[in-house]
């Protein structure tokens, strides 16, 4: 099939790299006018060549409300509504108990709790019935990682946010779920090791080896994750979490 979400209107955040330009390119190619927001314009532009399909990048910065505005009142002038919303955007480093700052707390949660909120709340005017949110969670926030606390943390506080949510829109016929990826081949995922392309390489080897699978994801995979949550195939999927992390954290 390639018109699941055919006429549908979707929104990215951190649609620019990994999970989201993958994601996007799903969407586009399953019908969905897709718009996707980035921090770097250039690499938005790049992504936006990639996806085609008359993709739509916004530079916007989801800790920034004021972004936030300007991207919803473009959709609203252009589209006039949204019916699947993708809260991608954030990350986080790794400091252990003992060297955590307070940038860095300040940090991962505005990235990952303060702009996830507002990116879903501003949106929620431009949503109706049958509108699907997901937001990106983490296995992370599931079992123990060294030196990952404050990014296991923040994903954890996605997960409750989902859960009274899905309370809060029992009457609007708004779905909102979870996609909790584990270890996948991302710029992001690698990244936390630097930029030497065989210490990223034997990162990626040894989540191989406690992934029952036997290999890190690709972000493609975590896209078709997303696309079924996004379509009416999971019509009645909601205030869930989706794991699509090849078993890592279900044994």
């Amino acid at each position: 099939m390639h018109d699941r979400l055919k006429g549908k209107i979707a929104v990215i955040t951190g649609g620019s790299s990994g999970i989201g330009l993958a994601t996007a390119k799903v969407f586009a190619g399953e019908g969905a006018k897709v718009y996707i927001t980035g921090r770097r314009k250039d690499v938005l532009d790049e992504a936006v060549r990639e996806i085609g399909h008359d993709a739509v990048g916004v530079q916007a910065d989801s800790e920034t409300l004021s972004d936030l505005d300007r991207l919803y009142d473009r959709i609203a002038s252009e589209s006039g509504r949204i019916d699947v919303l993708f809260a991608n955007a954030g990350g986080g480093g790794t400091l252990p108990l003992g060297q955590i700052t307070e940038e860095q707390f300040d940090d991962t949660f505005n990235r990952n709790v303060k702009g996830v909120l507002f990116t879903v709340q501003k949106a929620l005017p431009l949503m109706g019935r049958g509108g699907s949110i997901i937001l990106t969670g983490s296995t992370a926030a599931s079992r123990g990682t060294p030196a990952f606390s404050i990014y296991s943390a923040s994903k954890a506080a996605v997960r409750a946010l989902v859960r009274s949510w899905a309370l809060d829109l029992k009457d609007t016929g708004i779905r909102v779920n979870v996609l909790s990826p584990g270890p996948v081949r991302t710029p992001g995922l690698v990244g936390l090791v630097g930029d030497d392309a065989s210490a990223q390489q034997g990162f990626l080897d040894h989540f191989a080896t406690i992934i029952p699978l036997g290999r890190v994801g690709e972000p493609e995979e975590i896209g078709k994750a997303a696309l079924f949550l996004a379509s009416d195939d999971a019509s009645f999927v909601n205030a869930s979490e989706l794991f699509a992390d090849g078993g890592i954290a279900q044994v």
